[in-house]
């Protein structure tokens, strides 16, 4: 452990007075001065609420904030705990609020995260984002019981969002993931996850803290090795996850890069796994579902089409070396004609991925100009999905994702077949 925050003199301290806990809850921060106290007093109270009879610990895995983050979160407590009908207050509850050492980025906060629980020897652990204002104390509850009370190692949270609103997960990572690896889990890079001690170490023993993974890929690692490594997953409802939501339409080039790029890594990793799934299962729901209000998210739908539009026009060449001359062909006359009902119906958009994984595995060209050639065209996909979802209901949009979900799974032989 030299090297990392946890190898500090003063840490080292601060561990060997705490000893050992059950529950450890961390939060990675950075610069979230405004927001932090309401996050580290839901997360004080769900623990305190739902677990007051174990050792609880609360770690802030900080990457250099100057807006005085941490001052927060050793400064904010609990000082009513009648306030969330409790009678006495619970005396088991630590802080630890500390920078994390290495590349800049959530992973190497989360990597901060596990070494302090694989040290406390905690049975279940919680992570969770620092900029959430629609955290409540019994998320704590939801994301760490079914580790406690049920042998889970891997929570992944299932929230109600705009329908307008994660599409890079709802048009590649979700089908993507469920059709590879075969588990119906529905937000695979939520950034609010429970998992287990054991699960915890396992992620430490593996060799990624110096690639991607420590900058931005943590979340659908972390869901994909629980996943592809067999260990026990399940999902809790947390309600809404209130943020600040983008326009879809807006410059995504860094974050699809990031995303897609990191799932593809991971395809590397497992192909013997995901190469043998063929059916795709349910994974058990922990929590009451309801209906939950929710931010308006602004779409430019014009906008997003002359993105795709002009994209078509520059990058067409470069498909040219990643696409079938099918799906180009059609990409091209759409764009020369886009007011005629623009559509990209999922089959012609799942041969798009599939064809981009199948690039970026045999090393067609560079990865990141690769990967952030397919902005126009996942650009194009989600004004598509606007126009069609324009009347659609909550629940109407999950039918026509199940349906994605179908088209990423009945095309997967040809992924298979030519991914060597």
């Amino acid at each position: 452990m030299a090297g990392t925050a946890i190898s500090r003199e003063d840490v080292k301290a601060r561990l060997a007075q705490i000893g050992e806990a059950d529950i450890l809850v961390g939060i990675p921060s950075y610069n979230n001065a405004r927001s932090i106290g309401h996050v580290v007093r839901a997360v004080q109270a769900g623990l305190a609420k739902y677990f007051p009879d174990r050792k609880t610990v609360l770690v802030n895995s900080d990457g250099g904030s100057t807006d005085g983050t941490m001052d927060v979160v050793h400064e904010t407590t609990i000082d009513d705990f009648r306030s969330i009908l409790l009678s006495h207050r619970v005396e088991s509850f630590s802080k630890i609020a500390i920078p994390y050492h290495g590349i800049p980025g959530k992973g190497s906060a989360f990597r901060t995260i596990f070494e302090i629980a694989r040290a406390l020897n905690v049975k279940a652990c919680a992570v969770v984002d620092s900029d959430l204002r629609s955290i409540t104390p019994e998320w704590i509850e939801l994301l760490v019981k079914p580790v406690m009370d049920d042998g889970y190692d891997y929570v992944a949270p299932l929230y109600h969002r705009h329908k307008y609103d994660g599409t890079i997960t709802n048009s590649i990572v979700y089908p993507l993931t469920r059709a590879l690896y075969g588990k119906n889990v529905r937000q695979p890079i939520g950034g609010d996850f429970g998992f287990s001690g054991r699960l915890g170490r396992f992620y430490l023993s593996k060799d990624v803290w110096e690639t991607d993974v420590a900058r931005y890929g943590i979340d659908i690692w972390m869901t994909t090795t629980a996943i592809a490594n067999d260990f026990r997953v399940c999902q809790a409802f947390l309600g809404a996850k209130i943020h600040d939501a983008k326009d879809p339409g807006a410059d995504l080039s860094a974050m699809l890069y990031q995303v897609v790029g990191a799932t593809f890594d991971l395809m590397e990793e497992y192909p013997d796994t995901w190469k043998k799934v063929t059916t795709a299962e349910a994974v058990p729901v922990f929590g009451f579902t309801y209906e939950v209000g929710l931010e308006p998210v602004s779409v430019n739908i014009q906008r997003m089409i002359d993105k795709f539009t002009l994209g078509t026009r520059e990058l067409g060449a470069l498909w040219e070396n990643v696409l079938s001359p099918d799906t180009l062909d059609f990409l091209r006359q759409l764009a020369d004609e886009p007011g005629n009902g623009f559509h990209i119906p999922d089959t012609v958009w799942v041969d798009i991925i599939y064809s981009f994984a199948l690039a970026a595995h045999g090393s067609v060209l560079n990865k990141e100009h690769l990967l952030k050639s397919l902005t126009p065209l996942y650009i194009g996909r989600t004004a598509s999905f606007v126009i069609e979802a324009r009347e659609s209901s909550g629940p109407e949009v999950e039918k026509k994702i199940e349906n994605l979900c179908g088209a990423y799974e009945k095309l997967k032989p040809f992924l298979s077949d030519r991914w060597k």
